[in-house]
């Protein structure tokens, strides 16, 4: 009777243990545990070092996803650089900081979509505007969503004979000066594609047309032995599954998962809810990543889901869940300060539901 009153005891206080306790295993033993932020600058460069060595490296996070897109000092195409950009020192001093910590960095360039933002037009298209996908719709003055034209960003034309010799180009200078073993290309909300008034896209199956722009990248990538990362939720059907226009596709793109090459990674990302996509990509044969932002709530169940697939899973499907990623969607300086608490004079109350609050549920502390 003692022996059970205390395995009983034990039970109880097991199930009374901080959710982040009782997860440490399950992160680490996912083959991928990931973080995705905009690239630094030169002016935060320093503060995201000691970040890597003093956060990212004790909460055993083996990936760093950059978004560098064009703030990059190019050198193949100089007349595409934006502000600010990065050195290729700069460049060295991440990849350094980041193997020897047992972190392998992952440089992103927005591929195809993604090619403006609100009332700004991307970098490639204020150079090269005769890559752009829909030239009649113009920016606003003032951005608002939903809006006549359907503009959320542009796209540059996948057809276009010139577009890949120059972002190629890109690609291959940024996978070279970060010495990636892969390239995210992001692909991820593209409304605009195969528009009718298009003079070589018009007419054309949307899902044909996505899926020969992911194949070009990843055959490129492959020439080298790189792999491509893209983000997921062009290739989910948000009708049907009822998950949306925006983590899911509209367009049809969704059936280009059925004619692209199996090797390629997929960063599933959902934020307001723990949707089990997760299975579906891998059941078509894709190595997959589950992808948080902002719910502690949802990252933590996306954890326990991610161990569970990988529990559960059979053999053939259970190596293609690969783990797990906090994704961060401003620069390294405002979530540093939020991080950090720096933000201590603001007035308002402190929310729980941030990237930071996500990061540290996700991979707590050693």
């Amino acid at each position: 009777m003692l022996r059970i009153c205390f395995l009983t005891a034990f039970a109880l206080l097991l199930l009374q243990l901080p959710a982040a306790t009782a997860q440490k295993p399950l992160i680490d033993s996912f083959p991928v545990r990931a973080f995705s932020i905009a690239a630094p600058n030169r002016e935060n460069l320093d503060s995201f070092l000691v970040f890597i060595q003093k956060e990212l490296a004790p909460r055993n996070i083996n990936r760093l996803l950059l978004r560098v897109d064009y703030n990059y000092q190019f050198k193949s195409h100089p007349e595409l650089i934006d502000t600010p950009f990065l050195s290729k020192q700069d460049v060295q001093q991440l990849v350094s900081t980041a193997r020897k910590n047992g972190i392998e960095i992952i440089p992103q360039i927005n591929l195809l979509g993604h090619q403006s933002w609100a009332t700004k037009l991307g970098k490639l298209l204020r150079v090269y505007p005769q890559f752009d996908e829909t030239p009649w719709i113009p920016i606003p003055e003032k951005y608002e969503w939903p809006n006549k034209d359907g503009l959320y960003c542009k796209s540059y034309c996948p057809l276009h004979p010139d577009v890949h010799a120059i972002v190629f180009d890109l690609m291959d200078e940024l996978c070279d000066v970060f010495e990636a073993a892969a390239f995210h290309a992001g692909m991820d909300e593209v409304f605009y594609i195969g528009e009718d008034k298009c003079p070589r896209c018009g007419g054309r199956d949307k899902a044909e047309l996505f899926a020969h722009e992911l194949t070009l990248i990843r055959n490129r990538l492959a020439t080298k032995n790189r792999s491509l990362w893209i983000w997921g939720d062009r290739l989910i059907d948000g009708k049907t599954t009822g998950i949306g226009m925006w983590e899911g596709s509209y367009n049809s793109t969704h059936r280009a998962i059925d004619m692209i090459p199996k090797d390629v990674v997929i960063c599933d990302w959902h934020y307001e809810r723990a949707d089990k996509t997760a299975v579906y990509f891998a059941m078509k044969g894709f190595s997959v990543i589950t992808c948080a932002w902002n719910r502690p709530a949802v990252a933590q169940q996306q954890v326990r889901d991610m161990a569970e697939f990988r529990q559960s899973a059979t053999g053939a499907l259970k190596g293609r869940f690969l783990g797990v990623m906090e994704t961060v969607w401003s620069g390294v300086t405002p979530f540093l300060n939020g991080y950090y608490e720096k933000n201590k004079n603001n007035p308002q109350q402190p929310q729980p539901n941030t990237p930071w609050n996500t990061f540290k549920t996700m991979f707590p502390e050693k």
